[in-house]
């Protein structure tokens, strides 16, 4: 069941995937959070690897408008992994993946993690 959208200020856009309300928040919620991946297939260098611009957390919500000047002027690393490797990096990184010269599967296990509780009785869905 879809629950009513709440007005909240700094939370949005509102959207539902596959039946169930999605909200991005606010930049010091998503400054508290970090995501850990989970590698279950190699990602070599043809295989579209993670790109990160090196830094850009410490940027916060960087506009869209402005993300080509950042990356222009960022050290960008491409993430290669193993199957098996771990990451854990800040949610709020610019990343990106170029296409695949030679694609293979590439199915990793994301978790978005935050410590602190959401404001205003909004709760995680959790799993």
């Amino acid at each position: 069941m879809v629950r009513e959208r709440r007005e909240m200020p700094g939370f949005g856009p509102w959207t539902v995937k596959s039946g169930l309300q999605h909200v991005a928040p606010p930049i010091d919620v998503l400054a508290q959070m970090v995501t850990l991946r989970v590698h279950l297939d190699p990602v070599p260098e043809d295989n579209a690897p993670l790109q990160v611009a090196r830094g850009s957390h410490r940027l916060g919500m960087v506009p869209e408008a402005d993300v080509d000047a950042v990356v222009a002027r960022s050290e960008i690393l491409n993430c290669f992994a193993k199957r098996g490797d771990i990451w854990l990096y800040r949610t709020l990184v610019l990343h990106a993946s170029a296409a695949a010269s030679r694609p293979a599967r590439r199915r990793v296990l994301q978790v978005d993690y935050a410590a602190a509780p959401l404001p205003n009785g909004l709760k995680y869905l959790g799993v």
